[in-house]
């Protein structure tokens, strides 16, 4: 169905999508490719194709770098017209992320911090939580979630990528036929102005989750289609809600069925309302349906404004590859999951980020070819990690009569009363930064990501870890913690020279460099951001992934650093 009020502008720096009723997104003017011109079939490294959230994730990625590489988008804006502002939250991994790649500072300022969640049975508080408070989350340099429309974050991207260049974003580019060989990837583009072709060393499918790649390429999925039904009504409020995460596992203003209410940037309210497995999507996102119901929830007094409402369905899907040939899957190609725990939109940026470094590293000459096949084996194991937890979620808030309506309703009255029971009640785990406990790119006790901490540099000053990426310039980060003799150093500035890796001593308090590269971290949360203690070595990606952990250096940090870029890997890709 049309989105109510729904309107189109011309493209505005502003990032004012709201006006009204309706949201108003940007467009962008199609530029005649120079293939169009030439009629020759041009040949690039990298062509990305999808300028969703993760293809555009990956694509300034890669500007970051330096990588140059062409996106291909069949639209001509941000988000998905008359689709809403689909995902909202965002965590703290991806607010890292988005701190590497410049664009933070303007979705901070544009969304919502919210840190406590509480949901409800019925009319009783089950249980609540305060991240703020939680060791896993109070050290970063970013929030544990800020909430904002999608299309914001697309828009600061593509704001991004143009002012760092490297990267041509051609919109209303369709891809229509795709193929490949020993030599290269072709596509076939339909434009308004005709049609070309294009050559690609590697080609990132990020066209989401009717993607014809995973025909073209062969690539099996596995899928299982659900029969839960929702309705999402974005609104704005004349008495405002308290700026936490509301859940109603039972809502009595819903038929005692789920209910997600979230704030949002424009101070735009999303509810979401479960509906009946049967429920006609037409009737139930109905304006007179809708409000109705909103009065239910907040009172007649209440008065709204329904800035957008639309029915929607899921279904969860995983790829068996997350690499065909020259073809990788990301975001919704690879996976699709059910919005329970904001793990789509927030895993498929942690694909992007994952594969940017490994495509820059091999462009660079830093890397072995090899290394992208650690793209599957880390991003696969976590694909299949969120499609299992947000199964059992949805699951939980449908659960099929008999023995799983059973446990439901045990736990709720159990939780009710004990503290215990509190961790059954599944409304949706939250994303995370997944591990990579089968990757053989990562050596010991690597697989684990590091926050983006402070420290101080040699002269005082308050720095991050993700300064220390952008010094490392795409190279791995070797972090030797404590006081080291004369020998190991040596061998750390020998190392320098020879691998693509850039070597700091990290010292507490009172240590004393013996390196000129040196920073203190006096509290010694950088040292436990890489998971280690004591005198020890921790190798961080560019990614900000611990590639390995030791103690000595010696031959075992060198298999490390060969292990992280691809050079003792075996096997080539399928």
């Amino acid at each position: 169905m049309a989105a109510p009020g729904y309107a189109q502008t011309a493209f505005s720096n502003s990032y004012q999508f709201t006006r009204g009723t309706g949201y108003v997104l940007p467009e962008y003017p199609f530029v005649p490719p120079p293939e169009l011109q030439s009629g020759e079939t041009s040949h690039h490294p990298i062509v990305i194709v999808g300028g969703g959230l993760a293809g555009l994730t990956l694509a300034c990625s890669l500007a970051r770098y330096g990588v140059a590489a062409v996106l291909l988008d069949e639209d001509n804006t941000v988000g998905v017209k008359g689709a809403s502002s689909r995902g909202i939250c965002y965590t703290q991994k991806s607010l890292e992320i988005f701190h590497r790649l410049g664009v933070y500072e303007r979705i901070a300022a544009k969304g919502i911090q919210w840190s406590v969640g509480r949901t409800f049975a019925g009319k009783d508080e089950v249980y609540s939580f305060d991240l703020r408070q939680q060791s896993a989350y109070n050290l970063s340099s970013q929030p544990p979630f800020i909430n904002i429309q999608q299309f914001y974050i697309e828009g600061f991207l593509v704001e991004r990528i143009d002012e760092l260049g490297e990267v041509d974003i051609r919109w209303s580019n369709r891809v229509t036929a795709f193929a490949q060989d020993n030599e290269c990837a072709t596509l076939t583009v339909t434009t308004p102005a005709g049609d070309y072709r294009i050559r690609a060393d590697h080609v990132i499918d990020a066209t989401g989750s009717h993607s014809p790649f995973r025909q073209w390429a062969g690539n099996a999925v596995t899928a299982k289609k659900g029969d839960d039904r929702w309705c999402i009504a974005d609104v704005r409020f004349t008495k405002t809600p308290p700026v936490e995460r509301h859940t109603w596992i039972e809502a009595p203003f819903n038929e005692n069925r789920a209910v997600w209410q979230h704030l949002m940037g424009d101070g735009v309210w999303r509810i979401d309302y479960q509906m009946p497995p049967d429920a006609d999507p037409e009737y139930v996102s109905r304006e007179d349906v809708v409000r109705e119901r909103l009065a239910r929830q907040f009172g007649d007094d209440c008065e709204v404004e329904i800035v957008w409402v639309g029915p929607y369905a899921y279904r969860s899907e995983c790829v068996d590859r997350m690499r065909c040939g020259r073809v990788f899957f990301m975001g919704d190609s690879a996976k699709v999951v059910s919005p329970f725990g904001a793990r789509g939109g927030n895993t498929g940026i942690a694909d992007a980020d994952n594969l940017a470094w490994k495509l820059a590293a091999v462009m660079k000459g830093h890397a072995a070819p090899a290394v992208l096949d650690s793209y599957h084996e880390e991003r696969h194991e976590a694909a299949l990690q969120n499609v299992l937890v947000t199964n059992r979620t949805a699951r939980f808030l449908r659960p099929s009569p008999g023995v799983e309506k059973l446990f439901r309703d045990a736990a709720l009255s159990l939780a009710r009363q004990h503290v215990f029971a509190r961790q059954l009640v599944n409304t949706g785990r939250m994303a995370i930064a997944n591990p990579y406990t089968r990757s053989r790119a990562c050596h010991g006790t690597g697989g684990q990501s590091v926050q983006n901490v402070s420290f101080q540099w040699a002269d005082g000053t308050r720095g991050v870890v993700n300064d220390l990426l952008a010094w490392a310039d795409g190279r791995l980060l070797l972090l030797l913690f404590g006081d080291a003799s004369g020998t190991s150093l040596d061998r750390l500035r020998a190392l320098a020279e020879t691998a693509p890796v850039r070597c700091v001593q990290v010292l507490g308090a009172e240590g004393r460099p013996g390196a000129p590269e040196h920073v203190r971290d006096p509290q010694g949360h950088l040292q436990g951001a890489c998971h280690v203690f004591g005198h020890a070595w921790a190798l961080v990606r560019p990614d900000s992934y611990v590639a390995a952990t030791g103690e000595s250096i010696d031959a075992s940090l060198v298999h490390a650093i060969g292990q992280a870029m691809g050079a003792a890997l075996q096997g080539e890709h399928e």
